[in-house]
């Protein structure tokens, strides 16, 4: 992945991901498009172990099993919810619409390898666990991502994480504890 110092070697191992929109546009300040995030992620053959939604980025903690690769499923994760953002511009009458698809288009047009619009960015900051990194350490780090931006004062109670999976509640993604 172009510029991407973080490179997925090992394709079957547990990764912390950081998945920015281009520009950090504060995309996922709308529900509605945050819920294109959650239907995804239900939907990847991976074991999520747990993810966060922030206004301009996702974080996830996971890993795919074989035959899947990694670097494949987050391609199709990247386009499946780049032309699902698209659809649901037009659908829900967004007021930022026409600026949005203006930065994406631009976007798509500077590099020259997407199509209409560019949504993500090439890179997902991919860092692979094991060894010194501590899964239980991302994913504490994941979780209190919205407290420490000051959404809320404790993290189950941020709905676009995994967070309250890891108390008595379910979230909206189905995840795989690690501990």
């Amino acid at each position: 992945m172009s510029g991407d110092s973080y490179k997925i070697v090992n394709q079957h191992g547990i990764y912390f991901l950081t998945l920015t929109v281009v520009e950090w546009v504060d995309l996922f300040t709308r529900k509605d498009y945050s819920l294109i995030v959650v239907d995804a992620l239900n939907y990847c053959h991976q074991q999520k172990y747990s993810w966060c939604i922030m206004s301009s980025h996702v974080h996830i903690v996971c890993k795919v099993n074989e035959p899947n690769k990694l670097s494949d499923v987050l391609r199709d994760f990247k386009k499946h919810t780049s032309k699902q953002f698209i659809k649901t511009m037009n659908e829900i009458g967004e007021s930022r619409r026409e600026w949005l698809q203006n930065k994406f288009s631009f976007e798509a047009h500077r590099i020259g390898r997407a199509e209409n619009f560019k949504i993500w960015k090439d890179d997902n900051h991919a860092i692979e666990i094991g060894g010194y990194i501590n899964i239980e350490t991302k994913i504490n780090y994941v979780h209190n991502n919205p407290v420490q931006a000051m959404l809320v004062s404790k993290a189950e109670d941020y709905v676009f994480s995994s967070a309250r999976d890891y108390t008595d509640e379910n979230g909206l993604v189905a995840i795989t504890k690690a501990f």
